[in-house]
């Protein structure tokens, strides 16, 4: 554009040493144009992610310092666990990521874009820690559910207990012929155990016989019936039967695998 008169004689006054400021600002106002733009948007500061690196966690990301009152978008990278081979999440565009087990043994980056008028410029947060996977909760050795299992489902470090028991009579007298002890068996879980076999016998050995062992039942439970023998009473003043009961998983020792044992008693009364 060519200058116009009127530029010409602000000039003029200029060089002769009689213009204002105000008519210096108006002589190049007009030559100058417009006011410049906006500065794309410039890094100050550059971006961080917080969160804890575990899987499940929740990641932020603070978009930093920036110049020229931008606007951001943001995109998470996944990368190896030394941050580099990164590649971009998909659907992952906002400034929290939650994590998940894919990013397990991974790292990630953050990246920024800032958005003016005058263009866009961005910035890549440096890498995360290395993501730990969840652990996994220590085997139980017992089978899901709350109801009755099977033995055969129950394994270490699981073990059956012998949490009840029954005794009748619950009085052994000296004419008392036979014993019979209930037993209810469950795991360490506390599942009621189907199949189970549970022994009983009273110490010492030789007052009542010694059974087969019985398979405890769709509930847990098992019945054994012990026989009076010529040892019973052990002593002319014993005042209680004790007996050894055992549960265990057919096919493992007996004094092994997920096996139990407890002592019990019932009174005795030698006067009857």
């Amino acid at each position: 554009m060519r200058p116009t008169r009127t530029y010409h004689r602000r000039i003029g006054a200029l060089v002769a040493g009689t213009a204002t400021v105000a008519t210096i600002a108006a002589a190049t106002l007009p030559v100058l144009g417009h006011a410049a733009r906006t500065a794309m948007p410039r890094n100050e500061k550059p971006p961080t992610v917080s969160g804890t690196t575990q899987e499940g966690s929740m990641l932020t990301v603070d978009p930093g310092t920036w110049t020229g009152s931008p606007t951001f978008t943001y995109a998470w990278l996944r990368c190896d666990s030394t941050g580099g081979s990164c590649a971009a999440i998909s659907g992952a565009t906002t400034k929290t990521y939650a994590l998940k087990t894919v990013d397990a043994d991974n790292t990630l980056r953050a990246r920024v874009t800032a958005t003016n008028a005058s263009g866009t410029s961005s910035a890549t947060t440096v890498p995360t820690a290395v993501v730990k996977a969840t652990p996994k909760p220590a085997p139980t050795g017992c089978p899901s559910g709350n109801g009755p299992v099977k033995v055969s489902d129950v394994s270490l470090p699981a073990r059956l207990l012998i949490d009840r028991f029954q005794v009748q009579p619950g009085v052994v007298h000296r004419s008392t012929r036979d014993v019979s002890v209930r037993a209810h068996v469950v795991n360490t879980c506390g599942q009621p155990v189907v199949g189970a076999l549970v022994s009983a016998a009273a110490v010492p050995f030789d007052q009542f016989s010694i059974e087969d062992e019985q398979q405890t039942d769709a509930n847990g439970m098992a019945t054994i019936t012990m026989h009076q023998l010529k040892g019973f009473p052990a002593d002319r003043n014993q005042e209680l039967l004790v007996m050894f009961l055992r549960a265990r998983k057919s096919g493992e020792n007996e004094l092994a695998g997920i096996s139990t044992r407890r002592l019990v008693s019932t009174q005795v009364d030698l006067g009857s």
